[in-house]
């Protein structure tokens, strides 16, 4: 074991995390679970979205037999919904090629939906110490700056050679509380800005810090602007003043969720509603916009109210469904249609 592994567990001991609730009884199941929710998401953020789920689908078979409308409805908010559907997916593969085991071992893991190399090694030694490194964008970050490793991790070379390090740096025993420390570190000390280097157990064998260069790593995707869309989507309530949601397509921006229906432009809101639910409705009255990031572009959502004195009740199988407050537990949306909703009922 090398001294950087050392000091990690020494100081992870001591001073790392032991109470987050995936942390308690890590099954491969409940440690898979986690991982996938902690990808592009913070701790914090995750806690209340895992206890939920956990307590909906405590074991893989559970989650198998639930429909995606579940699964969506408890991750609505979370974001990166591929992440759902690809869970749902994965649970579905395990009832029916592992008989309902989760597996623990790396080349079984990679090949379900969902989980990459980094992620399999990751519940494989959490769940069942197999020594296995790992390289998420925690443990990317650390050693980027414990190394002086230029360029971004996102291109092949860097990645290479930062994966050759986490292998020289994972020790042969004691994997899961190592792998834990290096995660934790990135964490909690060796964060993106504002690094906490005199709390750092390695901070006298980084090479940035003896640099001075710690803001510099790891180094920057190559920068480039995001453009912004603009789409239209109808606020539409009927005489019991519930909402329309439309599920969205498999494929695409919120693939899978239930939605507000979307127009290209306002004047064509009445349209819509004749063609899709047989009245044009009111003139649609315009709210205020708002904007919903995504990691490749922005989007700005023009609410459209359109009130619909005769409606039709059933809808039958056009995707369509009339919801109103207390049901909206039962049905995944995006957050910023949830937004709007929560907005709406609210007064």
């Amino acid at each position: 074991m090398d001294a950087f592994a050392r000091k990690l567990l020494a100081w992870h001991a001591c001073e790392g995390r032991h109470d987050l609730p995936w942390q308690q009884r890590p099954t491969p199941y409940r440690v898979w679970v986690s991982e996938i929710m902690l990808q592009q998401t913070q701790v914090g953020t995750v806690i209340p979205y895992y206890k939920r789920f956990m307590a909906r689908f405590p074991d893989v078979s559970a989650l198998a037999q639930a429909s995606l409308d579940e699964v969506l409805a408890l991750w609505a908010g979370l974001g990166y919904y591929a992440r759902a559907r690809n869970l749902h997916a994965a649970a579905r593969q395990v009832a029916a090629e592992h008989n309902g085991v989760f597996p623990d071992e790396v080349e079984s893991l990679q090949e379900l939906p969902g989980i990459g190399r980094s992620t399999a090694a990751a519940i494989a030694a959490l769940s069942a110490g197999r020594c296995h490194a790992i390289l998420d964008g925690n443990v990317k970050r650390v050693l980027c700056r414990y190394h002086a490793v230029p360029g971004w991790p996102g291109r092949a070379a860097v990645e290479r050679r930062l994966w050759a390090l986490a292998e020289a740096h994972t020790p042969a025993k004691d994997v899961a509380a190592y792998t834990q420390a290096i995660m934790d570190l990135g964490a909690t000390l060796c964060t993106r800005r504002r690094p906490q280097c005199e709390a750092c157990p390695v901070a006298d064998g980084c090479e940035a810090r003896a640099q001075g260069r710690e803001a510099e790593f790891p180094g920057s995707r190559p920068g480039r602007e995001r453009p912004t869309r603009e789409i239209c989507v109808l606020i539409v309530r009927n005489q019991a003043d519930e909402v329309l949601l439309e599920r969205r397509p498999a494929a695409g921006v919120w693939a899978g969720l239930w939605s507000l229906p979307e127009v290209p432009e306002p004047g064509q809101a009445g349209q819509w509603c004749n063609q899709s639910l047989g009245s044009p409705g009111t003139a649609p009255g315009e709210a205020e916009s708002i904007v919903h990031e995504f990691t490749h572009f922005r989007l700005l959502l023009r609410p459209l109210h359109v009130r619909l004195e005769q409606a039709p009740a059933a809808l039958g199988e056009q995707g369509l469904a009339w919801i109103g407050p207390d049901a909206r537990e039962h049905y995944g949306m995006p957050a910023p249609v949830q937004r709007l909703l929560g907005a709406l009922w609210a007064n």
